[in-house]
């Protein structure tokens, strides 16, 4: 029953999926997370079925299910390389979300401009410079008066 239910969640997810973006790094995720799943319960339903055939028969070799083995571990491990992919990919994306949000945000004051702005609209500082300490070359939080790391005083 469990199993049922899992299963049809899958089902759902998978069906889910084919309206989301393609492109999208989460979608790739949850696609080759279901995809790595989906076989490793086939590799487990394989286990299962070679286990019942060797107590019904004794002790034996089963060539036909150990080539289906061999092809889901080999599935298995094609989508691990893809899934760690797609992690990459979804975390590069993170970093230029962040680079462009860092961007934008004043190194000064701390206003977030939008984009395409190149003077923050707050207080007039040019955006994409990063505010360093000038006594110890510490990066510096957006407003602070003195820096974190030697306590320098940041105005004048």
């Amino acid at each position: 029953m469990a199993t049922d239910l899992f299963g049809g969640l899958s089902g759902l997810m998978k069906g889910l999926s084919g309206f989301m973006p393609q492109d999208d790094p989460d979608v790739k995720l949850m696609n080759v997370r279901t995809e790595l799943s989906d076989l490793e319960n086939q590799e487990t339903a394989i286990y299962a079925q070679i286990g019942k055939l060797t107590l019904a028969k004794g002790s034996g070799q089963f060539p036909e299910f150990e080539e289906k083995l061999r092809a889901v571990q080999t599935g298995q491990k094609e989508a691990q390389i893809r899934l760690k992919a797609a992690e990459k990919e979804k975390e590069q994306k993170e970093k230029e979300e962040q680079m462009a949000e860092q961007q934008s945000t004043c190194s000064s004051c701390g206003f977030r401009n939008p984009e395409g702005v190149r003077f923050c609209q707050e207080c007039g500082t040019k955006l994409g410079v990063v505010s360093v300490c000038r006594a110890c070359g510490a990066k510096l939080t957006p407003g602070v008066r003195f820096c974190g790391e030697c306590g320098a005083g940041t105005e004048g």
